[in-house]
């Protein structure tokens, strides 16, 4: 009868919240379902390299067009997506969304080549785009707000591990099998996922939070889709801890994604003889992050300018370390640097996820974090060209050592100005409640 109760109603009660996080049977469940898609999304992306590049014998253009085809929903719709999340039932956004991507990703498997392919990624890329907003949403739904950081970090905790687990697990698999099975088991994992939701979409939204706006104004039912979108963008910028939170991160972003795709570039020309060093320098940026992060989850909570401004300070220590080897160099520093990355990237991402949900009602939740997903998908395509340009006029090792103390001096403002950027206010939450 309890476990009924607490899947039929919205929001955690008091008694609830004391027993932990876990005894959350609503979160626990969006947490399997958020593991199994996430895993899935990275086990197959190594398999459709392999298939366009050495099956399909692409051309590198067509290549390079796979990362722009699944950043372009986001930069299109993830504002519209976040507004739709707000508005409608959340668990049945994410149902429909694993069901859609489950049918694009079997349709996947029947493409002939590449011209086909691209299309199919980039829908399945816009089912990405309305489920992340719909389930941070419903995160900061049932989640009570002491422990909003657990959740982020676990969270984070879950993508790290998928970044590393997934692609590795998925290149053993496709050394034994063939792209095709890889995508089948991405298919499955997201078709478990739908169903681990499935007992939550009768979950009714607490009528506490229906409606607020930005002075807390009851929300008429005739407000359309354009109207509340709008007022997620007024929110933001009324909002100017959430507002200088994106900008901030933004410009990190900016930064780090400028050579996120230039590592092979640079040991090319520092170690041209070990083709291995970039899978190591992945793995120890993906260790860096997963220990960072599970100690984050002993903690109840941390400072935004710590969190942000540290993240990319260590990040930026990393970049620039990095630029700084030499043929010479042991090849041990490069884990160490990528540990270094790894850390500051943990540390950044779960600061700004619970800053996030912390900092926002939940009626706007969807709205923020669709915003903020259009916001990074325009970094994740400008960025890469901008890096591009700079290392091929200043050379690998110089442009590491300049984006990298760039980096660290964007983390260094953060927590010298934290005072500034992320003055400490009454909860938005509490202040529409009064």
């Amino acid at each position: 009868m309890t476990s009924t109760n607490k899947e039929s109603n919205g929001s955690p009660s008091p008694s609830d919240s004391s027993k932990g996080l876990w005894r959350n049977l609503q979160f626990a469940r969006m947490f399997i379902a958020y593991a199994l898609a996430t895993f899935g999304d990275w086990f197959d992306a190594l398999a459709i390299q392999v298939m366009v590049a050495y099956r399909w014998g692409a051309d590198p253009l067509i290549i390079a067009l796979i990362p722009v085809c699944m950043a372009v929903p986001g930069i299109l719709l993830g504002s519209v997506a976040g507004t739709l999340a707000d508005r409608f039932h959340k668990v049945r956004i994410m149902l429909l969304c694993d069901v859609i991507t489950v049918v694009l990703t079997i349709a996947i498997l029947f493409a002939p080549n590449a011209i086909w392919l691209l299309p199919l990624l980039t829908l399945r890329a816009m089912m990405g785009v309305f489920h992340i907003p719909a389930q941070q949403a419903l995160t900061r739904q049932v989640v009570s707000e002491e422990h909003l950081f657990q959740a982020s970090s676990l969270n984070g905790f879950v993508a790290q591990c998928s970044k590393v687990a997934g692609p590795l697990l998925g290149a053993v698999i496709l050394a034994v099998f063939s792209p095709q099975f890889c995508i089948v088991i991405n298919a499955c994992t997201r078709l478990i996922s739908g169903l681990v939701l499935w007992p939550l979409r009768k979950l009714v939204q607490p009528k506490q939070w229906e409606g607020k706006g930005l002075t807390g104004q009851t929300r008429t039912e005739t407000e359309s889709v354009l109207t509340q979108w709008v007022r997620g963008w007024s929110f933001i910028r009324s909002r100017r801890i959430i507002l200088t939170t994106m900008l901030f991160g933004c410009f990190g972003l900016l930064a780090i994604l400028m050579i996120d795709y230039q590592f092979t570039t640079l040991f090319r020309a520092i170690k041209p003889g070990n083709e291995s060093l970039l899978g190591w320098l992945a793995s120890s940026v993906g260790a860096g992050a997963v220990v960072v992060i599970l100690l984050l989850n002993r903690l109840p909570q941390i400072g935004y300018g710590w969190g942000l401004g540290g993240g990319f300070s260590f990040i930026g220590i990393g970049i620039a370390a990095l630029g700084w080897v030499t043929p010479l160099t042991p090849e041990i520093w490069v884990i160490v640097w990528g540990l270094c990355i790894g850390i500051g990237n943990g540390l950044s991402m779960v600061t700004m996820n619970y800053l996030l949900q912390k900092e926002t009602p939940p009626a706007f939740v969807g709205r923020v974090f669709g915003i903020q997903n259009s916001l990074s998908s325009i970094v994740l395509v400008v960025a890469p060209l901008v890096g591009g340009i700079l290392i091929r006029s200043a050379g690998p090792s110089p442009a590491f050592q300049y984006i990298g103390m760039a980096t660290f001096m964007i983390g260094i403002v953060g927590i010298v100005l934290q005072r500034v950027l992320w003055a400490e206010k009454k909860s938005p939450v509490a202040a529409l409640q009064e």
